[in-house]
């Protein structure tokens, strides 16, 4: 039975309809429906973020932008709110050089040091 045929997708819809009841399928389409706009969003959000600010309501809870920290790159003369960074400073007490780096690789170089110990 291939997707393409009629009677087959008049099958399917008869057994889903006998199995569920013809009361419980909007309530299916519609958890579909809110599922797929949820997914949506935040697809949109983590690809644009400024999408969501323009839209408050879309929110469902705070996404972190990961982008930008990743591609920070960390500079010699750190300042104070570096200093506080738990990467950093699991960095600094691994003995790695963290100056000119970005986030993304100094989280790898911790994680090849403590698994090659």
């Amino acid at each position: 039975m291939a997707f393409d045929d009629p009677i087959g997708w008049i099958l399917i819809i008869a057994v889903v309809v006998f199995l569920f009841g013809a009361n419980k399928i909007p309530q299916f389409a519609k958890a579909i429906g809110q599922a797929r706009r949820e997914f949506d969003t935040a697809s949109k959000a983590i690809t644009n973020p400024a999408s969501v600010i323009d839209n408050p309501q879309a929110i469902t809870a705070p996404i972190p932008s990961t982008q930008a920290a990743q591609s920070t790159v960390v500079s010699g003369a750190q300042p104070n709110a570096q200093t506080a960074d738990p990467l950093i400073l699991a960095a600094q007490k691994e003995g790695i050089e963290t100056a000119g780096k970005t986030r993304d690789q100094i989280a790898t170089e911790i994680d090849w040091k403590l698994k090659s110990k």
